[in-house]
């Protein structure tokens, strides 16, 4: 093997444990979308079999488009590259840091998310929901930052709880429909609300609640992982 054949081997091992070394959650959907608009671009798929269309889903059991509507976020190009962006940044912070050691109500929460944005959608008359689904993402994490001080691309800086509002401002100043992002932070707002605040209210109770499924399929590994953790600290404590 040549050195430069031995790089590239080096720097795929490295890039394949980078990848597996992302949250679980946050690499499976970053990977379905990225492959969805390949498939796209390679003309495998078209967009018109992704997109949500309650008629095709009823009438014509076409189910798959309550998923890959979430998927696609257009051709390749500036609005991809920006929504994986913030798909892949906001949604690794929550599963690593809000969310961390609880992958089952984090998949709660997707699926809490995506099946009140796909019910909204009914009445938006919204095609491809994904956007909104970032929205939620970013305005879920924003929420529990409240103190956090944040630059968007060097012109302007606030605190964390009004970033979903000045993506939303973006959309305005491009042109875009705010639509879809007013249904993202309204659904992020259902779920911050009856998961944060309602609760820690005089007379409030915990109404979402991780079914027991979620938690026998996603956190049994990672008290698993929390257990072979805890033993090599106690191996390096004992040595």
């Amino acid at each position: 093997m040549t050195d430069s054949e031995a790089a590239a081997a080096a720097m795929a091992l490295s890039l394949a444990q980078e990848y597996f070394h992302i949250p679980v959650v946050t690499r499976t959907y970053t990977t379905a979308c990225v492959l969805t608009t390949a498939a796209m671009q390679l003309e495998v798929i078209s967009p018109f079999q992704l997109y949500f269309n309650p008629e095709l889903i009823i009438r014509r059991y076409q189910i798959w488009r309550l998923v890959t509507s979430f998927l696609f976020f257009g051709s390749l190009g500036f609005g991809f590259i920006f929504n994986i962006i913030f798909l892949y940044r906001y949604c690794r912070m929550l599963e690593e840091d809000c969310f961390r050691g609880r992958t089952a109500d984090f998949v709660f929460l997707f699926l809490f998310g995506g099946i009140l944005i796909t019910l909204l959608g009914l009445f938006a008359n919204i095609f491809f929901l994904g956007q909104a689904f970032i929205v939620m993402l970013v305005y879920v994490w924003s929420q529990r930052h409240p103190l956090l001080r944040m630059n968007f691309f060097g012109l302007l800086s606030f605190r964390a709880p009004l970033l979903p509002w000045v993506l939303m401002g973006c959309s305005l100043l491009l042109g875009n429909s705010v639509a879809v992002d007013l249904l993202g932070i309204c659904v992020g707002h259902v779920y911050y609300f009856l998961e944060d605040v309602f609760p820690n209210q005089p007379g409030g109770r915990k109404l979402l609640t991780t079914p027991e499924l979620l938690r026998v399929l996603f956190d049994q590994e990672d008290d698993s992982n929390r257990r072979l953790l805890q033993e090599d600290e106690d191996l390096q404590r004992r040595n």
